[in-house]
């Protein structure tokens, strides 16, 4: 774990991406693989370099702590397999993985044309643009009008709104502790925004005719962030499909983006996130400095001083991980683990009922690896949430960040699942 560790916090590869014409980042031709740690971090760091391979290991965390995984680019893949790494073939060709995620479909609309329409579960058949997913949540908050409102928690680095919206039931708004959920704050992670944008739909939907559902609106207020990281999300749709930071400047570097999960002020300067402007895990020059965490942050303290925070969700890809406090410390305990433990391992068993999909369940650090700056850390300690977890959802390497397509409504039909018992049981 030691060298994973260092490794993944060493600067970025300058590597020589090629553009196509509409200057996006073309990944035709790359390999991906996980590769077996050798015994010698330097030596190692400097093949990466040599190969000019991208290190995809920073944000998944789903391997042991042995393996990491890198793309190798096509003409680097003869100098690779004559280092003979113990390695296997992750994917093929990252370039047709992208394209196997399917062009961006145009907005599918409404279920008819009453005014309490649901946008079409069509919607969960393909990725969309950016604005569609603003169109999706006016769609899905003027469906659900007396019990839901548009919200927003601040700007991003380039002015965009961080947009959500907030549910609400019986007791009327601001009632109830808080449900909390943030999605693809890395912008690469394309299908954790989709399944948050599930849960959501299922919660609308079955208000008015499902008594378990309605009383999981009637307990809990929710306020629900599909995308919090607009600018690098819209950035891997039109130019960098593998892009995962915020697009801040900062003087002083040409170096683009930081990492907003590294910036949250709370053990922000310990393992587990980098001081170099160009690394994927850059936690920024100061803790919390990032507009959109101060957005994020800013939100989630406001909801702490109402009815406090029941649970905190921040999604991510890839590696089916529940993850519990903490990522700063591999041994610090939260005063109730034990009971977030149990409950995360059984919210992984109603995951995979439907397509027995396995999730591994346990805290951060001594589960994956140590996350400086982290959010679940600060909304359990700071803003004291009872849980405050982060899931990884699909896959475990085959496709990872480029998840087809065809699996994003599977995905959101387990995710409910496990949902369904976290709600009912926390």
């Amino acid at each position: 774990m030691k060298f994973l560790r260092s490794l993944l916090l060493v600067a970025p590869l300058a590597v020589a991406l090629r553009l196509d014409r509409r200057g996006r980042v073309v990944y035709d031709g790359y390999k991906i693989f996980r590769v077996t740690a050798p015994n010698d971090a330097a030596a190692f760091e400097a093949h990466l370099e040599s190969l000019e391979a991208i290190d995809l290991t920073h944000n998944h965390g789903h391997t042991e702590e042995a393996h990491f995984d890198i793309a190798v680019p096509p003409e680097s893949l003869s100098a690779f397999e004559t280092l003979n790494f113990t390695s296997e073939v992750l994917t093929e060709d990252l370039g047709v993985d992208i394209a196997l995620e399917g062009e961006l479909a145009e907005y599918p609309g409404l279920d008819d044309l009453s005014a309490a329409a649901l946008p079409s579960l069509s919607w969960f058949n393909a990725y969309h643009a950016y604005a569609d997913h603003l169109t999706y949540l006016r769609d899905i908050q003027s469906s659900f009008s007396a019990n839901s409102e548009l919200i927003t928690a601040g700007k991003t680095f380039e002015g965009r709104d961080i947009q959500g919206i907030h549910l609400w039931g019986s007791g009327g708004k601001d009632s109830k502790p808080a449900v909390y959920f943030n999605g693809n704050v890395h912008a690469r992670e394309w299908i954790s925004s989709k399944v948050v944008e599930y849960l959501t739909y299922q919660l609308v939907a079955n208000y008015n005719n499902d008594t378990t559902v309605k009383g999981f609106l009637d307990k809990y207020d929710f306020y629900i962030l599909p995308i919090v990281n607009p600018d690098g999300f819209l950035y891997t749709q039109t130019s960098n499909r593998l892009w995962r930071k915020n697009r801040q400047t900062r003087s002083g570097t040409s170096s683009i983006g930081t990492d907003v999960n590294r910036n949250w002020p709370y053990k922000w300067d310990g393992e587990g996130s980098s001081t170099s402007p160009g690394s994927e895990t850059y936690r920024g020059a100061a803790a919390g400095d990032t507009p959109e965490n101060i957005g994020i942050r800013t939100l989630s303290d406001q909801l702490a001083a109402k009815k406090g925070i029941k649970l905190y969700v921040d999604w991510h890809s890839y590696g089916q991980y529940i993850l519990t406090p903490y990522g700063y410390s591999c041994t610090a305990a939260a005063s109730n683990q034990a009971a977030q433990n149990t409950l995360a391992r059984n919210t992984a068993t109603a995951i995979a009922r439907p397509y027995g999909t396995r999730f591994t369940a346990g805290p951060t650090c001594s589960t994956l690896y140590a996350t400086a700056g982290g959010s679940n850390d600060y909304v359990t300690d700071v803003s004291k949430a009872q849980y405050g977890w982060a899931i990884e959802l699909r896959d475990t390497g085959r496709n990872g960040f480029t998840l087809p397509a065809d699996q994003i409504l599977p995905t959101g039909i387990e995710i409910w699942e496990g949902m369904k018992y976290l709600f009912a049981n926390m």
